[in-house]
């Protein structure tokens, strides 16, 4: 058996100008729908997260980060305009969109949150969890 810590995942965004690399395990992905994040991909977003202790960026020149909210701000690439990440102001974790991290994840989204908010256009697979908020 391996050891979690062993663990290591990299990914970026589509021109490369933000690459990343994490040590350690992925959180499940959480399908998030909320207004925010459903303008920010032009769709739901799916993230997963890790301990900011475990992230390293390797490169970020084009990094920037946005203030969403008095909470939290979110990450992206100001070249090619890619989605990266979502982390709360007083908080110690990193979420990452899924689809910037390297294949292969071995992730599988685990619940849905802020369904209330969806957008009209799509279902939800009703074989994962969902909750009106936060959940």
């Amino acid at each position: 058996m391996s050891d979690p810590a062993s663990e290591v995942h990299t990914g970026h965004c589509l021109c490369g100008g933000v690459e990343y690399e994490i040590r350690g395990p992925l959180a499940p992905v959480t399908a998030c729908h909320c207004g925010q994040c459903r303008r920010t991909s032009g769709h739901h977003v799916a993230m997963t997260s890790v301990p900011e202790a475990a992230f390293t960026l390797k490169n970020s020149d084009t990094l920037r980060w946005y203030r969403s909210s008095e909470a939290a701000e979110r990450g992206f690439c100001d070249h090619c305009g890619g989605n990266l990440f979502w982390r709360a102001v007083a908080g110690n974790t990193i979420s990452i969109t899924a689809g910037t991290l390297d294949a292969p994840t071995g992730l599988a989204i685990a619940k849905h949150i802020y369904v209330d908010d969806k957008g009209d256009y799509y279902d939800i697979d009703a074989t994962v969890a969902q909750f009106p908020g936060n959940g």
